[in-house]
C-alpha cells in the first residue's frame, strides 16, 4: 500500500490484491472498498492486481484489508524488522508504536524495549525509508536490522568508559561528604566542583539531554527528560548558590547530586545493556552453530563451497566431529549426533542409512554422505531461529496494561514534581528545599523497569525453553500455557511411538492373506501414514508385488480409496465400513477381539456397482512411549484433566487410556470432531491445550487456548501450533507448563517491582525524605534488578532433560 499523493483531504493509495481472476472479481473488491467510511474513489486493475483508491487518512489500514479479506480476497502484506536508536523506557515504545500506526499501509506494530526493535506487519508497498522517517518524526533514528546484527558481532559488550570516566569525575565531589559524616571537611573549592560537575553534566550527560530534545520536540515525555530537568535543576540552583556566595567553599551546592545521578543512570542503563544481551543468549547460540562451509562431492570429489551455494538433491560429505551443515538424509555411513541445541535431547541420537539430520548438529565418530533436502531458510535451524526470534519481538497480553500506564506516565510525573515544588514553597517558603525536592521526583520516575519487566522475561524463557526442546512461537501462548487446566492428547504419534507394526492379516472367505496384503500395499504405497509404514514393511519381509493403483484419494479421518484392477477398492476405520454398510459377519467377532488387546483395526473394501463387500481386515500394534507414563502421572498431580482424541477404534483407545491413566477417551473421531470436543472442554470452563503431530490435528491445534505440535509430525500441524516440541517426547508438554509459570512469575514480580520502586519512591521524594543521589540509585537499581531477575530463568531445566 503506497501513498502516491497527499492532499489535504485524501490520501491516495495502492492495494495490492490476491486471488482475482476475472472482471467479477474486480466489481466485488471495488463494491467492498467502496462501502467503507471514508473512502471516496476505488479503481480496481485485474492486471496489475492492484486496487488505487482515494481515502480520508482516518481510515485505517486494517479496515481496507478486513473488507477485501471478507469479499474472499486478500491482500499483499509484509514483515518489517526496525532496529530503533535512542529509546530509553516504555513511555519511548509507546512513542514509536504510535508513530508506526500512523503511517498509511501500516497494520499493527509492536516494539520491543529489550531486543530496541520494532516488527512492523504492513500491506505490500510500505518501505522501510517511509517508516523510518516517522521514526525520524518521532524523536528517534532506525536502521534494518540485517546491519545491526553485523555490528553486533563486533560489539560483544556496551561501551563501559562513560561510566568509569563520569564515576572518577564525580568521586571527588561525593566521597568529601561521606567523610564530613565521621568529622572530616575535605570539600573541594566551589569552583573545582563546576568544572567537574560541568564534564559531568555536558559531556557525559550530554545523551540526555539529545534524547530530551528529541522528546520535547515530539511533544512527548521519556526517562532522558526526566533525568535532563532534575539534573539540569540541580546543576543550575548549586551554579546560582556558588555565583551568590562568591565562589571559594560555598556550601549548600548540590553539583554531586546532579553529577552522581548521570553517573547512576549511566551505570544502571550500562548493566541493562549488558544483561540484555544475556536474555538473546539463545539466539546467539542457535546463529554460532550454522556452518558457513561444507564439503560436496562433485564428480566423485570433495569440493569445499558455502553453504549459500548448496542445492537440493547435492551430496555433503561429514566427517567425524564437524557441524552437520544442511537437513537431508544420510545416504552412506553410520554414526551418533549431537542435536542438543536442536532438540535438546542429552544423549547422541544414533544415524545410518535413510535416518534424516538436521543442520547445526555435530556428526560423531562415522563418516556420513547426506543428501541435501533443505537448505538456507527452510533448515530446521533457520526455522527454529525464527521461531524464537518471532516470540522475543512479540508483545504478551498482560504488557498492554503497561503500555496504558506508560502512555501518561511522564506527564504525570511531571505534574507531580510541580505540585511538589508548589507545595514546600507554600510548607516552607525556601525555593531551594523545595526544588531539590521536586527533583528527587523527577530523577526517581523511570518507567524503564515497566517497559523491560515484561519483554526480558519473555526472552529468557523463550531462549531457556529452546535449548530444552521447546519452541514458543509466539508470546500470547507463553503467557496463556501456566493457566492450562485440560490437557487433549492424540494417540498414534503422541503418546505411543508412532511405528505400529501389522500383527494380524485376516482375510474374508475365498480371499488368500497374499491377496489382501497386494491391494492394501498398493493403496498405501503412496501415504505417510504410520500404518501405511507398518503395511509397506509388511509387504517387503514378505517380498510381495502390490498392486497398480489409480485414482488414489484420501478420505479425511476414514481411510483411503483407489482403483486397483479396475475395480473401487476402500482400506479405512471401522467408521468406513461401517458407512458402506458393510456386515462384517464372522470378521467382526475377531476385530472385537483384536481391539480388546488394544489392536489398531483397518478394514479393506470392494465397492460393487451400489454396495461393498468385505475383502479382510488387518490389526496393528502400538507401543506406549515410556515418557507417557511420566508426563501423565505429573499432570495427574498438577490437577490438570487429560483427554486422548483419537481416530482409532474404541478398544484400542479405551486400553491405553487406562494403562496410563488418562481421565476422559474419545475414539472414532474426525478431525472436525476433534476441535469440537475441544470447543466443548472451553465451553465448560477449561483453559485447553491440544497435543497433536499429525495433519488431523491441525484443526484442534487452532481451537485449543494453547497448541503444542510434536516436531517428529508434520510441518502443518507445527504451523498450526504454538508451541513446538523438538522430540516426541510426551514430558515436554509439562515442562512447557513449567516454564510458562516460571515465566509468567518472572513477569509478575518484575512489573510489582516496577511499580512498586515508583509507588514507594515518589511519595517519598515529595515528601523530602530521597535526596536526588539516593533517587538516582533507586532509579537506576530498579531497571538493573528487574532484569537480572528475569535472568534467573536460565538456570531452569525441564524435567525431561534432568
Amino acid at each position: 500500500m503506497v501513498p502516491s499523493s497527499v492532499s489535504s483531504s485524501a490520501l491516495e493509495l495502492r492495494l495490492g490484491i490476491v486471488g482475482m481472476n476475472c472482471a467479477s472479481c474486480v466489481s466485488r473488491v471495488e463494491k467492498a472498498l467502496k462501502h467503507l467510511t471514508g473512502v471516496t474513489e476505488v479503481s480496481v486493475n485485474l492486471a496489475t492486481e492492484e486496487a488505487s483508491l482515494k481515502t480520508m487518512p482516518e481510515v485505517p489500514a486494517g479496515d481496507l484489508a478486513e473488507a477485501v479479506r471478507k469479499a474472499g480476497y486478500d491482500v499483499m502484506t509484509q514483515s518489517v524488522e526496525l532496529q530503533i536508536d535512542g529509546m530509553s523506557c516504555d513511555s519511548c515504545v509507546g512513542r514509536v508504536e504510535k508513530a508506526l500506526s500512523k503511517v498509511p499501509g501500516v497494520l499493527s506494530a509492536s516494539v520491543n524495549l529489550a531486543t530496541e526493535k520494532a516488527t512492523v506487519a504492513a500491506l505490500s508497498g510500505v518501505t522501510f525509508a517511509t517508516l523510518a522517517a516517522a521514526i525520524g518524526k518521532a524523536g528517534y533514528s532506525a536502521k534494518p536490522v540485517s546491519a545491526t546484527q553485523q555490528e553486533a558481532a563486533h560489539k560483544q559488550i556496551p561501551e563501559w568508559w562513560p561510566v568509569a570516566a563520569s564515576a572518577l569525575l564525580t568521586l571527588p565531589l561525593v566521597a568529601p561528604m561521606l567523610l564530613q559524616i565521621v568529622g572530616f571537611d575535605l570539600m573541594p573549592d566551589g569552583w573545582v566542583q563546576l568544572a567537574l560537575a560541568t564534564l559531568v553534566q555536558f559531556w557525559l550527560g550530554w545523551r540526555f539531554y539529545r534524547a530530551g530534545w528529541k522528546a520535547v520536540k515530539a511533544r512527548a515525555g521519556n526517562m532522558d527528560l526526566l533525568v535532563c530537568l532534575g539534573t539540569s535543576a540541580a546543576y543550575g540552583l548549586s551554579v546560582y548558590q556558588l555565583i551568590q556566595g562568591g565562589g571559594g567553599h560555598a556550601h549548600h551546592l548540590y553539583f554531586e547530586a546532579s553529577a552522581a545521578v548521570i553517573t547512576l543512570v549511566l551505570l544502571g542503563k550500562w548493566l541493562e545493556a549488558r544483561a540484555k544481551r544475556q536474555t538473546a543468549d539463545a539466539i546467539r547460540a542457535l546463529n554460532a552453530i550454522r556452518p558457513s562451509i561444507a564439503r560436496v562431492l562433485v564428480d566423485g570429489h570433495e569440493v569445499s563451497m558455502s553453504v549459500e551455494q548448496i542445492a537440493i538433491g547435492d551430496l555433503v560429505v561429514v566427517r567425524p566431529g564437524e557441524r552437520i551443515s544442511v537437513d537431508g538424509e544420510v545416504v552412506s555411513g553410520q554414526s551418533h549426533a549431537d542435536e542438543a541445541l536442536i532438540t535438546g535431547e542429552s544423549l547422541p541420537v544414533s544415524k545410518s542409512v535413510g535416518d534424516k539430520v538436521s543442520g547445526g548438529s555435530v556428526n560423531g565418530e562415522g563418516l556420513l554422505h547426506v543428501r541435501t533436502g533443505a537448505v538456507g531458510a527452510e533448515t530446521t535451524l533457520a526455522r527454529i531461529i525464527r521461531m524464537v526470534e518471532s516470540a522475543q519481538a512479540a508483545k504478551a497480553p498482560i504488557q498492554r496494561i503497561v503500555d496504558q500506564v506508560s502512555a501518561v506516565f511522564v506527564p504525570v510525573v511531571l505534574v507531580v514534581a510541580l505540585l511538589t515544588f508548589a507545595g514546600w514553597m507554600a510548607y516552607s517558603g525556601n525555593w531551594e528545599e523545595a526544588l531539590i525536592n521536586a527533583v528527587a521526583v523527577l530523577v526517581i520516575a523511570c518507567p524503564c523497569a515497566l517497559g523491560l519487566a515484561t519483554p526480558t522475561a519473555i526472552m529468557a524463557g523463550t531462549g531457556v525453553a529452546a535449548r530444552q526442546g521447546i519452541l514458543i512461537k509466539d508470546a500470547e501462548a507463553l503467557e496463556i500455557a501456566h493457566s492450562v487446566t485440560a490437557v487433549a492428547f492424540d494417540k498414534t504419534g503422541t503418546l505411543t511411538e508412532g511405528k505400529p507394526s501389522l500383527v494380524s492379516i485376516e482375510p474374508a472367505p475365498g480371499i488368500s492373506t497374499e491377496d489382501v496384503l497386494r491391494i492394501a500395499g498398493g493403496l498405501q504405497k503412496a501415504s505417510e501414514h504410520p500404518l501405511a509404514h507398518a503395511v509397506l514393511e509388511k509387504v517387503r519381509e514378505l517380498n510381495i508385488a502390490v498392486s497398480e493403483v489409480s485414482d488414489a484419494k484420501a478420505l479425511p479421518g476414514r481411510g483411503i480409496q483407489a482403483r486397483v484392477d479396475g475395480q473401487l477398492m476402500l482400506l479405512g476405520s471401522t467408521r468406513l465400513m461401517q458407512e458402506h454398510g458393510v456386515n462384517p459377519g464372522q470378521l467382526g467377532i475377531r476385530a472385537a477381539a483384536l481391539e480388546s488387546e488394544g489392536k489398531t483395526i483397518s478394514w479393506l473394501l470392494r465397492q460393487r456397482d451400489t454396495s461393498s463387500e468385505l475383502v479382510g481386515l488387518l490389526a496393528f500394534g502400538d507401543t506406549i512411549k515410556p515418557s507417557s507414563y511420566l508426563a501423565i502421572g505429573r499432570l495427574r498431580k498438577l490437577g490438570i484433566k487429560t483427554v486422548m482424541l483419537t481416530g482409532d477404534n474404541q478398544g484400542s483407545a479405551h486400553v491405553v487410556a487406562r494403562e496410563l491413566g488418562i481421565d476422559e477417551v474419545r475414539a472414532e473421531l474426525l478431525p472436525g470432531d476433534k476441535a469440537t470436543i475441544i470447543q466443548e472442554l472451553r465451553d465448560h470452563g477449561h483453559v485447553v491445550a491440544m497435543v497433536g503431530d499429525g495433519l488431523n490435528d491441525a484443526p484442534s491445534l487452532v481451537a485449543a487456548d494453547v497448541g503444542l505440535s510434536m516436531s517428529t509430525g508434520t510441518d502443518v500441524a507445527m504451523e498450526a501450533a504454538g508451541i513446538t516440541l523438538m522430540r516426541g517426547d510426551p514430558r515436554l508438554v509439562v515442562d512447557a507448563f513449567d516454564v510458562s509459570r516460571r515465566t509468567y512469575s518472572k513477569i509478575k514480580q518484575g512489573l510489582f517491582w516496577a511499580f512498586a520502586y515508583n509507588v514507594l519512591g515518589i511519595p517519598l521524594a515529595a515528601l523530602g525524605m530521597l535526596s536526588p543521589v539516593v533517587a538516582g540509585a533507586a532509579m537506576a537499581f530498579s531497571s538493573v534488578s528487574v532484569v537480572t531477575n528475569a535472568l534467573l530463568l536460565r538456570r531452569w531445566r525441564g524435567a525431561a532433560t534432568k
